[in-house]
């Protein structure tokens, strides 16, 4: 496996996996894959990451900006989505540590991500690479009519922001 960054034609593949996060259910908010065009001006244009092996990509993670505001100009939203059939082999794990390295390189000093509470591969993963959780906000938003809570992790830096 290797992990790369993510190219425009990956997304046909990538919309796939995103596909099979949204028909769990747990994985976001978003009902439809957006265009490529959309989730382009949505997401920074670095720190965007697939995990491929033998031409098929089997996840990929990617960073948005928390706010249009300079002063969280160094805080990203963290979006992991693994293919269904790679689940539980690695994958996301790979794709978040390298995430982690590559958005240092670009100055964030704090990573979040907000997951559902029934999410735990997600909870695990995260975990496991070093968020910590910050504590829940409860019935932040609707999902098919149902008000859903969210889980905040974060993961700050060691080597940016620290001064």
């Amino acid at each position: 496996m290797t992990i790369r960054n993510m190219q425009p034609s990956d997304w046909d593949q990538v919309s796939q996996i995103y596909a099979e996060g949204i028909a769990t259910g747990f994985a976001t908010f978003e009902t439809q894959v957006p265009s490529f065009e959309h989730w382009d001006k949505s997401h920074t244009h670095h720190c965007r990451l697939v995990a491929e092996e033998n031409g098929t990509i089997l996840g990929w993670a990617a960073l948005s900006p928390v706010s249009s505001r300079c002063v969280y100009g160094g805080v990203g939203e963290v979006s992991v989505y693994i293919a269904a059939n790679s689940r539980g082999k690695g994958v996301g794990k790979q794709l978040l540590q390298q995430l982690i390295s590559d958005s240092e390189k670009e100055g964030y000093w704090t990573l979040q991500s907000g997951i559902f509470p029934e999410n735990n591969a997600s909870v695990q993963l995260h975990e496991k690479v070093g968020f910590r959780y910050i504590g829940k906000r409860e019935r932040v938003g609707k999902l098919h009519g149902e008000w859903k809570d969210n889980l905040l992790f974060e993961k700050r830096s060691t080597h940016v922001g620290i001064d």
